[in-house]
């Protein structure tokens, strides 16, 4: 209930001041309002941040992993309140986030102060947050399986048979609230697209290691950030964070807000692949920089944009290099979306799951394995990646984050 309230106060605001009254309608803005409403709301958050204490900004996926970490996931109230303001600040000003990451960490934290104020132990609160965790990204994709897989494979980074039956019940609760609020209907409705032939999986593959190399300078991209925003005010690098948004939705208006509706055009092929490609190196640079400074949102939501992009232009040049083999473009930007995902989170198997209930395409699965694979191998074997939110916590940390999940390092 707290995400399906928390996305609609959201969309409400955004319906109120954008044209048409459309939530997703940033790119119908002035070039000048493009600017100036990022940079105003990273002003604005940096402002109230500024004044709280530094523990009290800890929010996000990251701060969830540091509490199972530290402090037996005993999640603070005070944070989760200062997540559920910063977000929302964050989505309507445009900034270049998703609503996930706040979902993640406003269920994990309902959770688990539930479960502290009943006086459950560690073991309980654990297995709790990995339930508001589920019961969130069901809620917000519709997506009740890939809701339980995220939450064992990138958040706890454990499977248990004890800790699967809360959890899977905690999605299906989670998922039954939002159809009645939002109806069965998946997120992204595209024709029915597959593998058009055997000869093709080899480019899959090539895509997969594309996109898997984007993800690694995703993370790499945003470390960097993170590292830099550290010897800043925190009004400062937020204000920062806006500012890089603002210039990129010069170029590219797509990359502002979640950007679902540029993902739609990308999967019916739309989009034509300079705009694909685009929109990918935008919204890579847009993220980054607006997260790693200190923007209180989340990076799922623009995983997805970027996976769309990068897959659908790379459709369309295979359809260049060779016509008989190559599936629309629409096909490559589910694959592309999947492998971002896989690239990004580390977490393979929940990238699939995505695939499969965002778009109600089971034809995608064995093809999407393929990329998933290649793009987690690539950033995590070939360039050394750790996923997006250990290395948030890493670069946040002030020990320098030496201690972070050693124990779960390798999978």
């Amino acid at each position: 209930m707290l995400m399906i309230a928390f996305r609609m106060a959201v969309e409400g605001v955004q319906a109120a001041f954008l044209p048409a009254g459309d939530p997703e309608n940033y790119e119908a803005l002035s070039v000048a309002v493009r600017v100036a409403l990022p940079v105003a709301g990273g002003l604005l958050i940096g402002a109230l941040f500024q004044a709280l204490p530094p523990s009290a900004r800890e929010v996000g996926p990251a701060h969830v992993l540091d509490c199972l970490e530290r402090t037996e996931a005993r999640l603070p109230l005070r944070n989760a309140l200062v997540q559920l303001a910063g977000g929302a600040l964050s989505i309507i000003s445009g900034h270049s986030v998703g609503r996930e990451g706040p979902a993640i960490h406003l269920g994990a934290a309902t959770a688990s102060i539930a479960g502290q104020a009943l006086g459950a132990p560690p073991a309980v609160l654990r297995t709790l947050a990995a339930c508001g965790v589920a019961a969130a990204i069901a809620a917000s994709f519709n997506t009740p399986l890939a809701g339980v897989v995220f939450a064992m494979e990138a958040v706890v980074m454990e499977y248990t048979v004890a800790g699967f039956a809360p959890v899977i019940l905690a999605a299906v609760t989670a998922t039954a609230l939002n159809r009645v609020v939002y109806g069965g209907a998946v997120a992204f409705a595209m024709p029915p697209v597959a593998v058009s032939s055997l000869w093709e999986l080899p480019y899959v593959v090539c895509v997969g290691v594309v996109v898997g190399a984007l993800s690694a300078v995703f993370i790499a991209l945003l470390r960097t950030f993170a590292l830099r925003a550290a010897h800043l005010p925190f009004w400062l690098s937020a204000t920062l964070g806006g500012s890089v948004v603002g210039v990129c939705a010069i170029v590219s208006p797509e990359v502002m807000g979640i950007g679902y509706d540029t993902v739609d055009a990308a999967l019916v092929g739309k989009l034509s692949v300079a705009a694909l490609a685009t929109v990918a190196v935008a919204k890579i640079l847009a993220t980054t920089a607006g997260v790693g400074l200190g923007l209180p949102g989340g990076v799922i939501g623009p995983m997805l944009v970027t996976g769309a992009a990068a897959g659908g232009a790379l459709g369309i040049a295979g359809g260049w290099i060779a016509p008989q083999l190559a599936s629309s473009s629409g096909f490559y930007a589910l694959i592309g979306m999947g492998a971002m995902m896989a690239g990004t989170l580390h977490a393979p198997l929940a990238a699939l799951t995505a695939m499969l209930e965002l778009t109600g395409n089971p034809n995608i699965i064995w093809p999407g394995m393929l990329a998933t694979i290649g793009a987690f191998g690539v950033s995590r074997v070939i360039f050394r990646q750790e996923s997006v939110f250990v290395t948030l916590l890493r670069a946040r940390r002030a020990d320098g984050g030496n201690g972070a999940r050693q124990s779960r390092k390798a999978r």
